[in-house]
């Protein structure tokens, strides 16, 4: 009899529809947020994966998350959970037995977000076309002028714009709250700090996409692509803020120091995924992008 492993997933990824569809895999529904539906797939073996589905996915929807994994991967720098298989639909991944933070778990991830940033992308995005929950991710490289970056020009257009203009458009933001954005993204270049090269980054890395296990934590859901660091450490404070988060960003330093000047730019870099949220999720997120803009400002 044909035994179901992780293996044979691995194999052949396009028969998991039909091993679902026929319950030839055992699941449990376990929390995976809003967008996608989730469960903890049990094999033959006794084995264990993650299984992320959604009805209607946009096209290219678990491509891109696949492609960010894979990528955050092969840095080597900090968990990520292994693809097992994905279809256009569904994404299987390695599961991860979920624990407590603790404060060396939180040490040991600002030591390896460190390494993971270092590792580097070749330019600001990413050869694949991205989403950042449901909204697509504009990952259209930028190829920089000087010898280091343009990454201000890049994250105003590629991060910021598109999605005030869809904010304002769905009603979220007035065209008051807009222009206090648009004041911003014409004077980013001066608030954006020292240029840093390319960093290879999470891209979504508010709270919840870190999972904590019983001896490490693991980055996922990743909206990943080359961009500045200072945005992964920024998003970790937002939405009540990572455990620890003091302990993380004290040993982030050690291993890579960051500019000086670092603090007063987390509301540029918050600035992305609160912009994501009003244009998601509407008007509730309002004040928390007009609070980020005028303190840039």
């Amino acid at each position: 009899m044909l035994t179901v492993d992780l293996a044979y997933l691995k194999a052949h990824p396009a028969q998991l529809p039909a091993f679902l569809r026929h319950q030839r895999i055992r699941t449990t529904p376990v929390s995976g947020g809003s967008i996608c539906t989730a469960q903890r797939l049990t094999l033959d073996n006794g084995e264990h994966a993650f299984l992320k589905t959604h009805d209607a996915p946009p096209p290219g929807f678990f491509a891109a998350e696949e492609a960010g994994l894979r990528w955050l991967r092969q840095a080597n720098a900090v968990p990520i959970p292994e693809v097992i298989a994905a279809t256009e639909d569904t994404l299987v991944l390695e599961w991860v037995e979920p624990a407590a933070p603790s404060p060396q778990k939180a040490e040991q991830l600002g030591r390896d977000l460190a390494r993971l940033h270092r590792s580097g992308a070749e330019y600001f995005g990413a050869p694949w076309s991205g989403y950042i929950g449901s909204l697509p991710l504009d990952n259209t490289p930028h190829t920089p002028d000087g010898p280091d970056n343009q990454w201000p020009a890049w994250f105003a257009e590629r991060r910021l714009r598109p999605y005030l203009r869809l904010s304002v458009d769905r009603g979220a933001l007035s065209p008051s709250d807009a222009r206090l954005v648009d004041e911003v993204l014409e004077r980013i270049a001066d608030r954006a700090g020292p240029p840093e090269p390319p960093s290879r980054i999470h891209g979504d890395l508010w709270p919840g996409n870190i999972l904590w296990s019983s001896d490490a934590a693991w980055l996922v859901d990743p909206a990943a692509h080359g961009g500045h660091r200072e945005t992964d450490l920024a998003l970790l404070t937002l939405f009540g803020g990572v455990p620890y988060l003091d302990r993380l960003l004290a040993a982030y330093q050690e291993v890579w120091p960051l500019a000086e000047g670092w603090r007063e730019r987390v509301p540029l870099h918050q600035l992305y995924l609160l912009l994501v949220h009003t244009a998601l999720f509407g008007v509730s997120y309002r004040d928390a992008v007009v609070r980020a803009a005028a303190a840039v400002r």
